[in-house]
């Protein structure tokens, strides 16, 4: 997820991008396809948490980020692009969640239970049942709600 930043000169292309080809992998498909059980389970559990607190349809953004609602990002140094407002991934090592930062994050971090990171963008965790999900819904609310104040948002 992309903050205002000063321009450091670099003109690096966005990693994270929506697919959009014809024959574009569905969100749901991609999670069937994880290998670790309980992954996957946890996958389609956050899944439907994510699209139920956006109100957006969820859709792939590369080859492993499941993303919903878009934001449209401009630098001081003209590089634009777009990356999901909130989004997930079931890595083999743990469950990434993104997610922008706002101002209760750390307070709402602190009863989430067991996970690591999370202050700036990217949450780690280890499996659903470590942590608490009313707390994480509202970490992703207040996430949802920073988005909208920083940049034009939009649903996928």
């Amino acid at each position: 997820m992309a903050t205002k930043k000063k321009s450091t000169g670099s003109k690096a292309k966005a990693k994270t991008k929506p697919v959009t080809s014809v024959a574009a992998v569905n969100p749901k498909d991609f999670i069937a396809a994880v290998a670790n059980e309980t992954r996957r389970a946890d996958a389609n559990a956050l899944l439907k948490l994510f699209t139920k607190i956006s109100g957006w349809k969820a859709r792939m953004w590369g080859p492993t980020i499941v993303g919903c609602g878009v934001y449209h990002y401009t630098y001081e140094s003209g590089r634009t692009g777009t990356s999901p407002v909130i989004g997930f991934s079931p890595r083999a090592g743990s469950l990434v969640i993104y997610v922008f930062d706002f101002d209760a994050k750390a307070a709402l971090l602190a009863k989430l239970g067991k996970h690591k990171g999370g202050i700036a963008q990217c949450l780690y965790i280890n499996k659903l049942s470590d942590i608490d999900l009313s707390v994480l819904g509202k970490i992703l609310e207040g996430g949802i709600k920073k988005a909208k104040q920083v940049w034009p948002v939009t649903a996928n």
